[in-house]
């Protein structure tokens, strides 16, 4: 690496030590071909990105059951890929002390991960909901603090209940909920909230709606989104329901204890180590002039992918809660490729900038539209613009068969069953 990239590394995290040499990037590739620890031999293939031969790799590669994620994963939204995702490229790709980033945050799956393994987690996002969701699993507390807190706060509210919620919650858990709502939005504009009120409301946002009792709600979609109040009047006629009565400050700390469950020393102490040095910036992805350049080691990410997740609409409920004004937040969504692949293709350019020499940059991108459209053959020519190298594409098939079906991924009838993980590399 060369001295002025460390130099800027260390404006980034002052005392950062000087990074170790970047692993031979060929290692990776002797890796993903000998790969076998889930008793399936790698297929192998090659596609072509700007005319060059590029490798692909195809096989199970990490899984649900290969290892438990850790419980602070726990948390609801759309479209998030699975902490070994992240977790594979960061072990492989970086050392404790390295910058991993991400510019499209969304739950911060990478940044979590990226910090217990002791890394240094920056990440970025558009929507400020993401800020709420994951600096608070940074810094998690302790289960004996959050209910001494919970039992602090006045639930009581003098506000007039909206009409439109009652469609969601039993109209005593509406006061709670507005209530609490109260109570935190004071402490921030005071300038009192601390780590208990933030994680509080972070659960809280996970708590709003769902389709069990551990929630709020009546039953409703799954909880990564919120349906309109005249959908869920709908719902409620459909299954003959009424919201029941919920108790706010018992189904926090229950789900309290669940996300903290493996948070145990060796967890705490990882996340202590680089508390203070994770960075969150709500942003363009495109525009992120704070950070310096050649800063980061490694980037992993998944991007909005065209117009398959309404964010807006699906937050609508969160928004409220945190008081954000979802109108306001201008979330990347194009229905046409070639828009999408322009606005890629300037992200690229900033990750470009970013990244240290040397360093990489896993680029998920799944299958959108019944597999009918790879983005992977879209995103080649974004990082290409970009000045990056083409170094692979990793499949990862959740129902591998070593055929030439997994190339075409025919079992992608519905959703996304495989991850699609395009590798550049910093010349």
């Amino acid at each position: 690496m060369t001295s002025t990239a460390a130099e800027n590394q260390g404006e980034l995290f002052p005392d950062l030590e000087p990074p170790t040499e970047l692993p031979d990037p060929e290692g990776l590739h002797r890796d993903l071909r000998r790969f076998d620890s889930l008793g399936t031999k790698t297929f192998t293939t090659h596609t072509l990105a700007g005319g060059r031969r590029v490798p692909v790799y195809i096989n199970e590669f990490w899984t649900a059951k290969q290892r438990a994620a850790n419980s602070l994963h726990e948390v609801s939204y759309r479209a998030c890929f699975k902490p070994q995702l992240p977790r594979f490229f960061i072990e492989r790709l970086t050392d404790p002390g390295d910058v991993v980033y991400d510019p499209f945050l969304g739950r911060g799956t990478t940044m979590i991960e990226a910090a217990l393994l002791s890394r240094r987690p920056v990440g970025c996002d558009i929507n400020p909901l993401s800020e709420r969701m994951v600096s608070p699993r940074l810094t998690p507390p302790k289960l004996e603090h959050v209910a001494q807190r919970l039992g602090e706060i006045d639930l009581r509210t003098e506000s007039e209940l909206r009409e439109d919620l009652l469609v969601f919650y039993h109209p005593e858990t509406l006061a709670e909920i507005c209530g609490l709502r109260e109570y935190l939005a004071g402490r921030r504009e005071r300038g009192e909230a601390d780590d208990v009120d933030r994680w509080i409301e972070m659960v809280a946002i996970n708590r709003l709606t769902g389709h069990s009792k551990g929630f709020f709600s009546v039953y409703t979609l799954p909880p990564n989104q919120a349906v309109s109040s005249r959908s869920q009047q709908r719902i409620n006629e459909r299954r003959d329901q009424k919201p029941e009565r919920r108790h706010v400050p018992d189904l926090i700390l229950r789900k309290s204890k669940a996300l903290l469950v493996d948070v145990d020393e060796d967890a705490r102490a990882a996340l202590r180590e680089v508390e203070g040095q994770a960075r969150i910036l709500t942003e363009d992805a495109a525009k992120t002039d704070q950070l310096e350049a050649g800063s980061a080691r490694l980037v992993v990410t998944s991007p909005p992918f065209l117009d398959v997740v309404q964010y807006r609409e699906d937050n609508w409920l969160r928004c409220w809660f945190c008081g954000i004004d979802p109108d306001e937040v201008e979330i990347t969504m194009h229905r046409r490729v070639p828009d999408w692949q322009n606005a890629m293709t300037g992200v690229f350019h900033e990750l470009a900038r970013v990244l240290q020499p040397g360093g990489h940059v896993a680029f998920e991108v799944g299958e959108i539209r019944g597999g009918s459209i790879k983005l992977e053959e879209v995103v080649w020519p974004c990082g290409l613009a970009a000045g990056l190298e083409p170094v692979l594409l990793l499949i990862n098939d959740q129902k591998f068969t070593k055929t030439a079906n997994c190339w075409g991924v025919d079992n992608n009838r519905k959703g996304t069953n495989t991850n699609r993980v395009v590798v550049f590399r910093a010349p």
